[in-house]
């Protein structure tokens, strides 16, 4: 029934998910805020549930418009499950704008297939990037998609591969002007910039380790079919494919070094992972099979907002 509602394209379904979306949002940010309530707390909050909703309505339009998955709304479905199922993402406020940003710049990388304003798209792809390591240095391992796409695409000139270049040196010179203008302590801003933890205790919890095992099983299980899938697709869309496989592996190495080990950091693997799961979910003939996947994503979901 769930998995037939999603099946169609339809404005509504990003009404539905948007509304989930609300729901969770201000479970967990009732159950995890301290600070008294204040009108900045309130203008902060419904800033950053915002960033959330632009997060859904950017995969949905790129997806959409690059074929990613076929006409139907199982991405945002995913995304937004994804996100239920694993509050804690939405507790950093830094994680989260960075990862919108990194939407904005796999969008311009995905539509590099279609070769037009390449050059365009390149620079739109560094610059959102380099805004996003601004917030959090390891979203800087994104460039790698840059670059992969250039090689898959097989843009050979040689100005192409120099304009990334100037994106980031763009980006870097207005941080700079920004933090002399408002006397901005670089020393002070770089202190744990660039920290590494492999220490993976503070995830020891019910709720992560429920959410992180269903994560990684539907991710691992669904990727061996969208690999094999790749073959399948027209000579064009290839690239897009590798590249949104490659995203997830880059999302699943910012979760191992990430100084953040408290969910937040799996908030960048849940739109390629939404992407992969939404192919799957296509392939699946029995519908039984089908609901009783999106109705433990459910269930899990409920679970861990009660626990």
């Amino acid at each position: 029934m769930i998995s037939s509602f999603f099946s169609k394209a339809k404005p509504i379904h990003l009404l539905v998910v948007s509304a989930m979306l609300l729901i969770v949002f201000v479970v967990t940010k009732l159950t995890t805020l301290t600070e008294p309530f204040s009108v900045e707390l309130l203008l902060k909050q419904s800033f950053l549930f915002g960033v959330c909703l632009a997060s859904l309505f950017v995969l949905d339009f790129f997806v959409s418009k690059n074929n990613l998955t076929k006409r139907n709304s199982y991405k945002i479905l995913m995304f937004g499950l994804f996100v239920a199922v694993l509050p804690e993402s939405l507790g950093n406020s830094k994680l989260l704008i960075a990862n919108l940003f990194i939407l904005l710049a796999l969008r311009r990388i995905i539509s590099l297939r279609s070769r037009k304003e390449i050059k365009k798209k390149l620079f739109d792809a560094a610059f959102w990037i380099s805004l996003a390591t601004l917030l959090f240095f390891w979203a800087s391992l994104f460039y790698i998609l840059i670059f992969l796409a250039l090689f898959l695409h097989s843009i050979e000139d040689i100005k192409n591969w120099i304009i990334p270049l100037i994106g980031i040196l763009c980006v870097a010179i207005i941080a700079a002007s920004y933090m002399i203008v408002t006397g901005m302590d670089f020393e002070t801003y770089l202190n744990g910039f660039f920290d590494v933890s492999f220490d993976f205790t503070s995830l020891n919890s019910k709720r992560i380790i429920i959410a992180v095992t269903l994560l990684l099983s539907y991710g691992v299980w669904a990727s061996f079919y969208f690999m094999r899938s790749i073959k399948q697709q027209l000579k064009s869309y290839r690239p897009s494919f590798v590249i949104v496989i490659v995203s997830s592996l880059i999302a699943l190495t910012i979760i191992v070094v990430s100084p953040y080990k408290d969910g937040s950091e799996f908030i960048f693997l849940f739109a390629p992972l939404a992407i992969i799961m939404s192919n799957y979910l296509e392939i699946i003939t029995e519908k039984w099979f089908k609901e009783g996947l999106i109705l433990v994503l459910i269930l899990a979901s409920l679970l861990n907002l009660l626990l």
